[in-house]
This record gives C-alpha cells, sequence and structure tokens, in this order.
C-alpha cells in the first residue's frame, strides 16, 4: 500500500491575526492557514488520494504558554485554564482546524501530535478532547517522543536545561486545591517576562544570531534596552528567592540555564546520541525554528523541520525577514523501507495579506 508521513512542527497558533477590536493581534505569530489548507489538500487529491497519510505535528504547534487567560498571563495553569486558552486558539484559526478536519475526513488519514514545550498544556485528557472534537478525528497523543520505521521524532526541548519538562512529575499536587502544570523554568520565563516584552516588541524571539539583536538593541533602542534590562535583573533575583517552593529556581541551576540558554539553540549534539542505536537511521527534532539537512556517517541523517512562523536574521550575507514554510516528507520504497526528505511548501502565493503578517 502507497503510504506517506508528513511532518511538521513550531506553527505557534495564538487567538488568531486580530483582536477582538479590529486590531492586530502582536502575540500571534502564524499567518499561513490558507496556505496549511492547500498544503493538507495537495495530499489529499490526484496521486495522493489513496495514500494512506500521517501527518505528525511535532510540537508547538499551539502556542499556549502566549494566551492570557480572561486578560491575564498566569503561570497557575489548571486544566480549565488550558482548555479556556485552547478555546481562543480554535476560534482564532477555523481555517486551519476545519483544513485538519477535511484533512482527516478519510480512513486512510491519521495525525499524531508529539507535545513540545509551548504547548505542554496538551498533556490534560480534556484540553485533548477538546482539540479532537475541532479535528474530528482521535489523535494518537505522545508525551516525548514517537518512533516509527527507524525514525526517531521528538520536539527537542528535552535537551536544554531551560525548557525541559520533568517526565516523573508533570503536575504539581501538594498543597494545591486542584492539580497544575509542573512547568520548566523557560516556559515561566516565557509567561512572566517575553510576553510582556513582546508587547512592545513582537519580534524579539524571531531574531537570530540574537547577539546581534542585543548589540543592536543597546545602540538603537538605549531606553527600552535599559529598561528590559533591569527589569531582566530583577526577575532572576525574583527565581532564586521565590517564596513559592515549586516556582524556586536553585542557585547552580540559574547559572547552568544561562549557560545554557539559547533563542536558536543546536541539537545537532543530541541527534547523533540518539543515531547511536542501531535501530534508528533519522533523528527528526523541531524547536530551533531553524531547518536542517545534517548526513551522520554514510546511512544516517538529522533533519529539522524548520518553522512556519517569521525568522529575521541580522547576518550581512543573508539579512531578511522570511518565512520558509518547510516540513519533513516521509516516502516508502518497494521493499518498506522509509526514506526521509526535508521539504518546501510554496504553493500559490495569495493576491494580498494583511501587511502585519508578511
Amino acid at each position: 500500500m502507497a503510504k506517506l508521513k508528513l511532518i511538521l512542527s513550531d506553527f505557534h497558533l495564538g487567538k488568531g491575526k486580530r483582536l477582538p477590536n479590529g486590531a492586530m493581534n502582536p502575540l500571534e505569530d502564524f499567518f499561513h492557514d490558507h496556505r496549511f489548507k492547500e498544503f493538507l489538500e495537495h495530499y489529499t487529491q490526484g496521486p495522493f488520494e489513496d495514500y494512506e497519510i500521517e501527518s505528525i505535528l511535532n510540537g508547538d504547534i499551539l502556542n499556549l504558554i502566549q494566551i492570557d487567560y480572561h486578560g491575564h498571563f498566569t503561570t497557575v495553569i489548571t486544566e480549565s485554564v488550558s482548555n479556556h486558552k485552547l478555546q481562543h486558539i480554535i476560534e482564532g484559526h477555523p481555517v486551519f482546524f476545519n483544513s485538519l478536519r477535511g484533512f482527516l475526513n478519510h480512513p486512510k488519514r491519521s495525525l499524531t501530535y508529539v507535545i513540545g514545550n509551548h504547548d505542554q498544556e496538551m498533556l490534560w485528557t480534556s484540553a485533548r478532547s477538546l482539540f479532537e472534537n475541532a479535528v474530528g478525528k482521535e489523535v494518537n497523543w505522545k508525551n516525548s517522543y514517537y518512533h516509527i520505521d527507524g525514525i526517531h521524532i521528538e520536539h527537542g526541548h528535552q535537551y536544554e536545561s531551560v525548557n525541559r519538562v520533568d517526565p516523573t512529575r508533570l503536575f504539581l499536587t501538594e498543597g494545591l486545591p486542584e492539580p497544575i502544570l509542573n512547568l520548566p523554568w523557560g516556559t515561566l520565563f516565557t509567561i512572566q517576562f517575553i510576553v510582556r516584552l513582546k508587547l512592545v516588541r513582537p519580534a524579539v524571539d524571531k531574531v537570530r544570531p540574537f547577539r546581534h539583536f542585543i548589540w543592536w538593541s543597546i545602540f538603537h533602542d538605549t531606553w527600552m534596552s535599559l529598561i528590559q534590562g533591569t527589569k531582566l535583573f530583577f526577575y532572576f533575583i525574583s527565581t532564586r528567592f521565590s517564596k513559592v517552593r515549586y516556582r524556586q529556581s536553585s542557585l547552580k541551576q540559574t547559572f547552568k540555564i544561562l549557560f545554557e540558554a539559547s533563542v536558536f539553540p543546536d541539537l545537532s549534539d543530541a541527534a547523533k546520541r540518539i543515531l547511536r542505536s542501531p535501530e534508528v537511521h533519522t533523528v527528526v527534532f523541531g524547536h530551533t525554528h531553524v531547518y536542517k539537512q545534517t548526513p551522520i556517517g554514510d546511512e544516517k541523517q538529522y533533519l529539522n523541520t524548520g518553522s512556519w512562523t517569521d525568522i529575521i536574521t541580522m547576518d550581512l550575507e543573508n539579512f531578511a525577514r522570511r518565512s520558509r514554510l518547510t516540513y519533513v516528507r516521509v516516502e516508502y520504497n518497494d521493499v518498506g523501507k522509509a526514506i526521509p526528505m526535508l521539504r518546501h511548501w510554496i504553493g500559490r502565493a495569495p493576491l494580498e495579506d494583511d501587511a502585519f503578517g508578511i
């Protein structure tokens, strides 16, 4: 039977491009709903009509940690809080969810969801049910990784101290009226600091190399740099001496986080370690937002799906703001061996769009 697997990651869906008052949403990162619709339609017709196709969403499809709860951004995330935020994402991206529903309305189509650090809230059972109702089909949920046909598929955040989730303690319950998510330091930092910074500087988490952006800000956005630098200093102090015991960060952990922290981490070493297993010939990560295809030896490879969000590069040789809609397509040869390839979806350019999202 002819079959394919389509692996995508890091869409970062928010509440939609526009706020209820009609203004543009500075926290929205995904502007390619119609391109995604076109992408799925391509794989449901013509030569692919009778294929068995599995779509694999490899983490951070939903940007739940940057969604407010009744106007404020909370780090106390209960099941009901997550459901409230997820409902706003579903309402803000009807084309995306209707496209998935149409794609899955076929007996040979399936969906697997590997959870990342921005959509950790999909660990809740009721949030999964809400998502499945939106797409019209049961989803194959994976909390950490997905291994199939010699391919190791994982979001990648577990290889950073700053974003690593404790798999043995996903929820906090002791002394609490109801369970809450056990959030890693990076998620707490994003909710408590980065989100507020994005409201005034929406592109702050899209620039690479980030060190160039820091120097540019010091010389060209000096006052804002001083204000945010001061806030950042006091934020680190507050986490070191937090009165909330399950939100504390030890001094050792704080320095480890600072040493490892990177807006665009390199996961090549982690991929090489996984590829030592004789059962694995390909590692597919997301998380870095930087697409990559790296041969490892003669018969193995590391692929990164990149992101369908904007990247702003400050390197002079390729200075630009751009989106590259990359994904991994897994084909199968005549003897059933999986052959993963990094692909770039081009499609048909729309005639017009909101200038904010270009």
